[in-house]
């Protein structure tokens, strides 16, 4: 499967909404023929260069493809879509176009099967109602109450200020429990963080 990629100092989750402001040539083309075909895009982070200007020179293996949910012109002149988390892929091969997009050959990862929500995730499931009602994330659209297990470490490992690195580690866990064990352990460092800097 051949995917265009659009590396970004962000890291997409299945399910998550993420808002675009599109203005270099070579996406808006990429855009409008995903459009056409009813395709999506890889949106993968970027480990080494910039999100504009020259392809990233390096960028993550792992990656969500970005399904297109809505699009408006912008006040600023720049294309606005909104864009959805679909399945995880691994960039098996990647080849930089003329205009400087990016085309990969993908492997599908398999998703864990949807488990439902136990009482031990009530805390990690409150924490997600709480965020959920910021505006920025309320803004987006999302699914506050989620559907289980997966759909919960995939909002939170979204939501929550984590590094790139972290978010790559959580996209890329094959498994959901050791998913939720590992935001269980980010969780306590940022609270040791906000609590050593008061």
């Amino acid at each position: 499967m051949t995917l265009p990629l659009f590396p970004l100092n962000t890291v997409l989750f299945p399910g998550c909404m993420l808002d675009l402001q599109i203005f270099e040539a070579r996406y808006l083309d990429m855009i409008s023929r995903c459009m056409r075909q009813g395709t999506g895009f890889g949106v993968v982070g970027i480990l080494e260069g910039a999100e504009v200007g020259a392809a990233a020179g390096q960028f993550a293996a792992i990656g969500c493809e970005a399904l297109i949910r809505d699009f408006q012109p912008l006040a600023n002149g720049l294309l606005g879509i909104r864009v959805e988390g679909g399945r995880r892929f691994k960039v098996q091969r990647a080849q930089v176009l003329p205009d400087q997009l990016t085309l990969a050959e993908v492997e599908w990862l398999d998703e864990p099967l949807e488990q439902p929500l136990l009482d031990e995730h009530a805390d990690l499931a409150a924490l997600l109602s709480a965020l959920s009602v910021h505006p920025l994330v309320a803004a987006l659209g999302m699914q506050n109450e989620p559907d289980g297990q997966n759909a919960l470490a995939n909002q939170l490992a979204y939501l929550l200020p984590l590094a790139l690195e972290q978010k790559l580690q959580l996209l890329g866990m094959a498994q959901v429990q050791p998913r939720l064990d590992l935001l269980h352990e980010l969780l306590e460092q940022l609270q040791g963080q906000a609590g050593g800097s008061q």
